[in-house]
């Protein structure tokens, strides 16, 4: 069972002793940083949501993350110095730097880039040697790891899957690694050397009733068929031998695939929250497995991680992801039967997240963790990964490239022959200003998408989808393919011209706001707000749906009609395939004619009824 009250009590005790609570070193230095020995006989390591940035990247944090309902003022819905002040870190220290936006270019450049595969390897070898060696260790993935790169694309997943094997991920589970065709994710599976988990993965009853299916996964040595009496397509969960101690892992997929995801990448599979299925998967491992430790590794989003922490017992710790919040401490949720430790490690392979557990008589009698920001600058680069990345990026980008859901648009024929290193350091203009993406609304290099959609299909509005991935670029640096890669490359990337009535428009922005700010979080689909270019709006996000956005008029100052249409464009349909070009194309051309990108407007919408919110911080625009 879960650690119940008396227990709890007692493990935190121990662990503010052992250094995981808000009392964070103030240090600058690899040994002050990353020095976490041995504590207790297990260790988890847990990263997340790096979307595929095998390199190290520059991220900026967000200055909005609001928190509606029972979520309001509670991590991870907490910003800039009012999170300094609650987990008491000091302004201005390198800690202040990872955890918020605050002063983010200036202390970019003191602090030098995060992440890369290479760096983020030599700090796991190091935390498996403080450990006291890799038997005693366990490196789990909360997935959003095999997409997000022009690589990743391009190989459609498999230079991914290589670096996790290198990188040496036991246990991990996914979300965008479903957004490729199903015959290149179970290719992609079988070819991950850890275990791929997802209690809440199922395959439809109709795939088993005929061969094709079963063809399919017989192709790739079952990938996708566990079991068909419970038709689960994954593991639902692994046992693994930690400090001599089994420690169960439970797989928790993105549960809203079929809503946010084109739904014909994976045909023959449905997923879901799957409370009940949970609980008793759990109920079934601690009756039967007797392990030392339950842990989840959830793509839930950490809300709703929280919510379910709080309905479903026996859980000793939820390592999460998808909402790329960089959590320091975790949350701390009781349940009926004890309480259970709710993570989440932030993205772009920014953070590696470290739990230690103490097992005495059998159970979690002590935790220390800490949330170790990757500074590139701080860590050598490990030899092996290093070498892989720089070989892989010699490969030449043929016809067998599969960049859109269209014939015409499957490869680019200008790119052929060239190396992938090539290709991706073009430069192709300026950032005039510091670029960024993350927060509920809207970042710079949002606008910039937008101003490329207006501009390449000559409308008055443009849509962009409020995805949180996409790395940032200081003001003064060259923006180079990749970069803007980082930001669109999409297995259903193309653009698209529309007409839309105003009464449309808004019904659709009150449909988008309702996924983000309604109080339940298991009706939540992720992402943040649609980015929206040539108009300004305001929202109101404690209403109810139909009554959060108000008072929207375009750039020119006139109000929206409603009963007049507009011509708008946007990228990245779910059921529709665009008939435009791919939006990486789009943004590069639209970079490569303008040379430097300094932005004349950002369309802030207005924001209503948050004053009080320490979800928000250093706006745009006053707060209404």
């Amino acid at each position: 069972m879960a650690m119940n009250r008396r227990e709890f009590m007692h493990v935190m005790a121990m662990a503010a002793a052992a250094g995981m609570l808000p009392n964070m070193a103030r240090a600058e230095k690899k040994a002050d940083l990353y020095h976490m020995p041995k504590f207790g006989s297990v260790r988890i390591m847990h990263m997340t949501d790096c979307h595929a940035q095998l390199k190290p990247i520059y991220f900026r944090e967000p200055n909005v993350n609001l928190g509606m309902g029972p979520a309001f003022g509670k991590l991870p819905h907490v910003v800039g110095d009012k999170l300094l002040k609650e987990l008491k870190i000091k302004p201005g220290s390198i800690e202040a730097h990872a955890f918020t936006y605050l002063n983010f270019t200036d202390a970019a450049r003191k602090f030098g880039k995060v992440g890369g595969f290479a760096h983020i390897k030599t700090l796991l070898e190091s935390l498996r040697e403080q450990a006291g060696g890799r038997q005693n260790t366990l490196t789990i993935d909360g997935g959003d790891t095999w997409h997000g790169s022009a690589t990743a694309l391009w190989t459609r997943g498999q230079d991914m899957v290589e670096a996790s094997n290198l990188l040496g991920v036991d246990v991990m589970t996914g979300h965008w690694e479903f957004t490729y065709t199903q015959e290149e994710v179970f290719r992609n599976v079988s070819k991950f050397k850890g275990d791929f988990v997802a209690q809440n993965c199922l395959i439809k009853e109709d795939a088993l009733f005929g061969d094709d299916y079963k063809a399919l996964t017989a192709k790739y040595n079952g990938a996708g068929l566990y079991s068909e009496e419970t038709r689960h397509a994954f593991k639902p969960y692994t046992i693994k031998d930690v400090g001599g101690h089994k420690v169960a892992v439970i797989g928790q997929a993105f549960p809203r695939l079929s809503n946010a995801n084109p739904r014909a990448n994976f045909p023959d599979l449905t997923f879901g929250i799957q409370e009940e299925e949970m609980q008793a998967t759990v109920d079934y491992i601690r009756s039967k497995e007797k392990p030392a430790a339950v842990i989840v590794i959830s793509h839930n989003g950490m809300d709703v991680d929280i919510k379910m922490a709080s309905r479903v017992t026996g859980i000793d710790a939820i390592f999460g992801g998808h909402t790329h919040d960089g959590v320091p401490v975790p949350v701390k949720v009781k349940n009926k039967s004890g309480t259970t430790l709710v993570t989440n490690a932030g993205s772009n392979g920014k953070f590696i997240g470290v739990m230690d557990f103490d097992i005495k008589a059998g159970k979690v009698a002590g935790v220390q963790y800490k949330l170790l920001p990757v500074f590139a600058n701080l860590l050598t680069a490990d030899k092996e990964m290093d070498d892989y990345i720089t070989n892989m990026r010699k490969t030449k980008y043929d016809d067998k490239v599969i960049e859109g859901r269209r014939a015409d648009n499957a490869f680019n024929k200008d790119r052929l022959g060239k190396t992938y290193e090539a290709l991706l350091s073009e430069v192709c203009g300026v950032a005039g200003e510091t670029l960024y993406r993350r927060g509920n609304f809207m970042g710079t290099w949002d606008q910039v998408i937008v101003n490329a959609l207006r501009e390449e299909h000559d409308t008055q509005i443009a849509m962009s989808a409020g995805v949180r991935w996409g790395t940032s670029i200081l003001a003064g640096d060259n923006i180079t393919f990749e970069n803007i890669m980082d930001e669109t490359s999409m297995t259903y990337g193309e653009s698209y011209r529309t007409e839309m009535k105003g009464s449309q428009l808004k019904d659709a922005m009150e449909g988008i706001a309702d996924n983000l700010f309604v109080a339940d979080p298991y009706l939540q689909s992720g992402g943040d707000m649609a980015r929206i270019g040539g108009l300004v709006y305001e929202i109101d996000p404690t209403q109810p749906l139909g009554k959060r956005i108000s008072n929207i008029q375009l750039d020119d100052g006139t109000m929206l009609d409603p009963n007049k249409s507009y011509t708008v464009a946007g990228w990245a349909q779910v059921e529709e395939v665009g008939a435009g070009r791919l939006i990486h194309d789009v943004v590069a051309d639209y970079i490569r004619k303008h040379k430097e990108i300094k932005l004349d407007k950002v369309n802030h919408p207005r924001l209503r009824g948050v004053k009080n919110n320490p979800g928000v911080e250093d706006y745009a625009t006053p707060l209404l």
